[in-house]
């Protein structure tokens, strides 16, 4: 089940709002100009798979957003307990970042906590299979994978230079309950 919970950045331990229904976390994001939406997914996959593997299994998916909405870069994130390098791929997605390109991210398999930073509000997204995410570009967020990961997300971008991850530098992501909290 998705879960919508929102902060005020003075209050990282104190929800003022969770949100368990699609439609509730839908128009609370869509105030905030983020799409939410859900997808089927059309194959399984399981989290480890490689990049090649989700691409080839979501090729139509991606066909489709790419050819309808002008999305050019593919990325993709699949990552288990057994991923040589999960430690440093869950701190790299911990510390805020953003895109220069509007994103969308499919998730595929498994779960993760996605945090979105909006002007004195945190908005935080436990993102499940079948999710659907539209982030604006420049929209500050974060991501964790949980101490033991599992999930394959993909996610396209408008541009290749888009989709480079640029740190924010802020420490707010470490003050907000993660997935395990």
């Amino acid at each position: 089940m998705s879960i919508l919970c929102v902060y005020h950045v003075s209050t990282p331990d104190t929800p003022n709002k969770v949100l368990t229904h699609v439609d509730d976390i839908a128009q609370t994001l869509a105030e905030q100009g983020v799409g939410f939406s859900r997808w089927q997914a059309s194959t399984r996959v399981e989290a480890g798979a490689s990049a090649a593997e989700v691409t080839a299994a979501y090729q139509g998916q991606i066909d489709s957003l790419m050819t309808t909405e002008g999305y050019a870069q593919v990325e993709v994130l699949s990552v288990n307990r057994e991923h040589p390098q999960q430690d440093g791929v869950r701190a790299r997605l911990r510390d805020e970042y953003r895109h220069d390109a509007d994103e969308v991210r499919l998730f595929a398999a498994g779960r993760g906590l996605l945090g979105l930073h909006i002007d004195d509000y945190v908005y935080t997204v436990l993102c499940e299979k079948h999710d659907l995410l539209r982030i604006p570009a420049g929209m500050p967020r974060w991501f964790d994978l949980g101490e033991e990961p599992r999930v394959v997300a993909i996610s396209l971008f408008q541009t290749a230079s888009g989709a480079e991850a640029q740190v924010t530098g802020s420490g707010i992501a470490q003050g907000f309950p993660g997935l395990d909290d």
